[in-house]
């Protein structure tokens, strides 16, 4: 059976990007994600759990106690060597955008 196919938005393209990044990074955690990515986490995260039910991501929960670090346990990332291809492949295929607003000559 073969997997179903990643839709490439502008978002997906921008997270696969600051993963691509990160490469050499052990992983990388959501909050930041959405910080190098520009976008919310109500976007990352359900894209992240995609990416993961599709094999593109490998995640895993900090095992930390949140009353000693002083905050959530965090969920962190990484991408698989399948991912990497996809996201390679996808990142190639990029056109350049146009702008939403094109100045006009004066």
């Amino acid at each position: 059976m073969q997997r179903p196919k990643l839709r490439r938005t502008q978002a997906v393209q921008m997270v696969l990007r600051v993963l691509l990044d990160h490469l050499d990074d052990d992983e990388l955690y959501g909050l930041r994600i959405c910080a190098e990515a520009g976008l919310p986490s109500g976007t990352i995260h359900p894209m992240l759990a995609r990416l993961k039910k599709l094999g593109l991501v490998e995640a895993r929960r900090e095992d930390v106690d949140p009353s000693v670090v002083g905050r959530p346990a965090r969920h962190y990332y990484r991408l698989t060597p399948d991912g990497v291809q996809e996201a390679r492949a996808a990142l190639t295929r990029i056109q350049p955008a146009a702008p939403l607003h094109p100045r006009t000559a004066q």
